[in-house]
């Protein structure tokens, strides 16, 4: 299969195989070049075709693409679950999407904080125990969140924006920085094997985005 994740700054594309519930990866190509925030249009498809040729399979080989859904800032989010949409309906396999938030916490054991930024001075947050999610996802102001780690009960953070805001949230930072692609791709293991159907990719923004309708114009009247 072909798990994408755009829900960050890293642009992530892998080829992973599913035998008997485990995830293998063939190839993961993970682009982290410090604009790829404003860069995961250009970035996404060279990954795609890169981890292909390392696993030495053509597209008409991939049976299922997995996205990661986010939560993610909306244009590189889209990228990926615009791109993973049009692969699957182009090759006519199924797309399964994962929060990125599970496939980041996925390989931390214990009780465990995943955090991405989410720019504007905020991140994005759950909470997990041995990879099952037990709050969020949610958006907030990381002294905010700070002010939630006792009732979450959290021994560590994983993820970029816990390394970014380290000082503010006072955990030890542990795991990777970002989604795991093969954490991912054992996510949606079972839907895959069981030969379930595809499903829509809908993205996790959890906020409005920044553009909005415009209002009806103003009466005006003569003076």
């Amino acid at each position: 299969m072909l798990v994408l994740d755009t829900a960050t700054p890293a642009v992530t594309a892998a080829v992973v195989r599913v035998v008997r519930g485990r995830a293998e990866p063939l190839s993961v190509r993970v682009a982290r070049d410090r604009r790829a925030t404003r860069r995961h249009g250009e970035l996404l498809a060279p990954e795609v075709s890169a981890a292909l040729a390392d696993a030495e399979i053509g597209r008409g080989d991939v049976c299922a693409v997995v996205a990661g859904t986010g939560p993610g800032p909306f244009t590189g989010l889209r990228v990926g679950l615009v791109t993973a949409a049009a692969l699957a309906d182009a090759l006519r396999i199924p797309a399964y999407g994962v929060c990125s938030l599970d496939g980041l916490a996925a390989p931390v054991r214990g009780r465990v904080l995943a955090v991405t930024d989410a720019r504007r001075r905020e991140v994005y947050w759950a909470a997990y125990a041995d990879g099952i999610r037990t709050a969020g996802p949610e958006v907030t102001r990381p002294a905010d969140l700070a002010a939630l780690l006792a009732d979450l009960g959290v021994d560590f953070a994983c993820g970029a924006g816990a390394r970014q805001y380290a000082d503010v949230l006072g955990l030890p930072v542990t795991g990777p920085e970002s989604p795991d692609p093969v954490a991912l791709a054992a996510l949606a293991a079972d839907r895959i094997l069981a030969g379930a159907p595809g499903e829509p990719l809908t993205p996790l923004y959890l906020r409005r985005p920044d553009a909005v309708e415009p209002g009806r114009p103003k009466a005006v009247t003569p003076a």
